[in-house]
């Protein structure tokens, strides 16, 4: 093994439409049969949004990506077949329909969770997500059927607005200066991060997130709070399902 470690570019951050990409192999890990490669379009999962999944090919090879990790500034690739050679360049292909179903469902989270900030003034204290389907934790003291009824139609009503959804990636400083740009419960960015990324959908919501997301809300479809359950005195989940 290599020990050799490089700064991957995320791809991913700032093109998220990207499905199909070439790297450099810049490191492998033969014990793991996994690989680092200089850049990638692959997402390791984070903020709730589950990694992506994919192929890589090189040499007339097709190789599965089963598992994604971060270190440090570095991306692994976790390879199902054969590998190939440190400094190659290998082709790598993103698992598109999950990738978009992911990217409207991280989007539909940042629409609820812009409504009910906006409207009710809730924080979010947990939130993960699936291929079109998610749930969000906030902290309300009371929920009910009417509620969920006029939150359900507020959050359409955004995706039929058709809002540009824009992604920055700022100095630390001048993201820190930033009103509300942290809506979680708990700051979970690292202290040592120089550079924040943010998305905003304008006129709704503007966070820091490291996820993918369409660009325009009119790509999300309509939205379904399928369930609302109590998981505390203050704390109430709402569960979403997009449409196909």
């Amino acid at each position: 093994m290599n020990s050799l470690k490089m700064k991957t570019e995320l791809l991913y951050q700032t093109d998220a439409y990207l499905k199909i990409f070439t790297a450099q192999v810049t490191n492998i890990n033969l014990e793991r049969n996994e690989i680092m490669l200089d850049k990638t379009a692959f997402y390791p999962g984070g903020g709730g949004q589950p990694q992506d999944s994919g192929n890589i090919h090189f040499s007339g090879i097709s190789s599965e990506v089963v598992k994604i990790e971060r270190e440090g500034d570095s991306i692994w690739h976790i390879i199902h077949g054969e590998l190939p050679l440190t400094n190659q360049t290998i082709e790598g292909q993103i698992n598109w329909e999950r990738r978009y179903h992911l990217m409207r469902t991280h989007t539909a989270m940042h629409i609820l969770c812009g409504v009910i900030w906006r409207d009710y003034q809730a924080q979010v204290t947990g939130g993960n997500m699936e291929p079109l389907s998610g749930r969000m934790d906030f902290e309300f003291e009371n929920m009910s059927a009417d509620l969920v009824s006029e939150i359900e139609k507020k959050i359409n009503d955004e995706v039929d607005m058709a809002r540009e959804v824009k992604v920055e990636i700022l100095p630390r400083k001048e993201a820190d200066k930033i009103p509300d740009l942290i809506r979680t419960k708990i700051n979970l960015l690292p202290q040592n991060l120089t550079e924040i990324r943010t998305v905003n959908i304008l006129g709704l919501d503007l966070q820091a997130d490291g996820g993918t997301h369409v660009k325009n809300t009119r790509e999300v479809g309509r939205i379904k709070i399928t369930d609302y359950k109590s998981k505390g005195k203050i704390n109430k989940r709402l569960k979403i399902q997009l449409e196909e």
